[in-house]
């Protein structure tokens, strides 16, 4: 009798899937937090939370991908750190409510299932999930024939933290106060529309050709696929240390699209943008194409991943905690009377 249709004939294989399940089942493993209850394969994560240590505890959730810098990844063949920025994503929402990251889950979607692509992709979330002090419970792969091309894929997180109801942030922002950034040594996970547009389409840059002029430069690819910096244990010591007031990620919207949403309605953050120096590759994306000064901040953190908003008093201990976790922190701007609204010390907007 003659065969009939198959699942892998329709582009699907489950021979494969269960290949990439047994390949991260030990990265996967090297996240566990003692709060996780049983082992990779059930049909949902258990995490067991503790009530001892809270009084009156409240769950956090984030989710968020990684954009087209996954277009990226798939033209450079190169599938081992964007998991991580997957995990800062989410996790460096969650401490901007003053949340501790507590566990996270995964969504891997792909045109044909690659074992050793997605043993890649995951391996870079659970080294995310390390960095961040979160466990990666549970999470999902999808093959999806006809609708992605063989080698595409995309990557979906989400996140779930804690925090005490009374110390939820943002709390207490006040006329005086300081903003101070913390630094990013690239454009994370934001803007890449945008930058592949300008290095790619305009500048008619290769991924192998060098970013800019000099010895020193490094490849588009390297540059495009930099890791992102996950700030969550570091704003965590931050918060046991300091007054903390306010945390804002920087993500897309820059600056003026972050740092403005946790302003209390009558207060205006004015940030000095002389006061640190964005990365060489923001230059070169401004310079390709004449991008306006407010366009490139509404679009880039221009360097910065991550502001906490503190009272004066404490800026100079808030730059000597952030220091000691490895970033160097500036102070960048104040808390004044307003609407609102982040402004450069020009008065310009976004």
């Amino acid at each position: 009798m003659t065969a009939g249709e198959t699942y892998a004939a329709a582009g699907v294989s489950i021979d494969a899937g269960e290949e990439a399940v047994e390949r991260i089942k030990s990265a996967v493993r090297s996240t566990m937090r003692p709060e996780v209850i049983g082992d990779i394969g059930g049909f949902g994560g258990l995490f067991r939370l503790d009530p001892s240590r809270y009084a009156d505890p409240v769950l956090v959730s984030t989710t968020d991908g990684v954009g087209t810098k996954a277009m990226v990844a798939t033209a450079a063949g190169r599938f081992d750190t964007i998991g991580l920025d997957l995990v800062a994503m989410c996790v460096d929402d969650l401490v901007c409510q003053g949340a501790e990251p507590l566990f996270f889950l995964d969504y891997v979607s792909v045109g044909r299932l690659d074992p050793a692509q997605v043993e890649q992709l995951v391996s870079g979330i659970a080294e995310g999930c390390r960095r961040a002090g979160c466990a990666l419970v549970g999470g999902e792969m999808a093959e999806h024939p006809g609708a992605m091309e063989d080698g595409e894929f995309d990557l979906v997180g989400f996140a779930v933290g804690v925090v005490e109801r009374d110390a939820m942030l943002p709390r207490g922002v006040s006329e005086g106060d300081v903003v101070i950034g913390l630094p990013s040594p690239g454009l994370r996970s934001n803007g890449y529309s945008l930058a592949r547009r300008l290095l790619f389409d305009v500048a008619g840059r290769s991924l192998t050709d060098p970013l800019h002029d000099g010895p020193d430069s490094p490849t588009v690819a390297e540059e495009l696929l930099r890791p992102s910096v996950i700030y969550a244990p570091a704003i965590a010591s931050l918060g046991a240390e300091v007054e903390l007031h306010g945390v804002a990620h920087v993500t897309g919207g820059g600056l003026p699209g972050n740092l403005n949403r946790i302003l209390p309605d009558d207060l205006d953050a004015v940030v000095d943008p002389g006061s640190w120096e964005p990365p060489r590759v923001f230059d070169e994306l401004q310079r390709i194409g004449s991008v306006s000064d407010a366009e490139m901040r509404k679009v880039f953190n221009m360097g910065v991943g991550m502001v906490v908003v503190v009272p004066d008093h404490e800026a100079g201990r808030t730059v000597e905690v952030l220091g000691a976790e490895g970033h160097r922190a500036v102070v960048m701007g104040s808390i004044e009377a307003g609407n609102g609204e982040v402004f450069f010390a020009d008065r310009s907007g976004a």
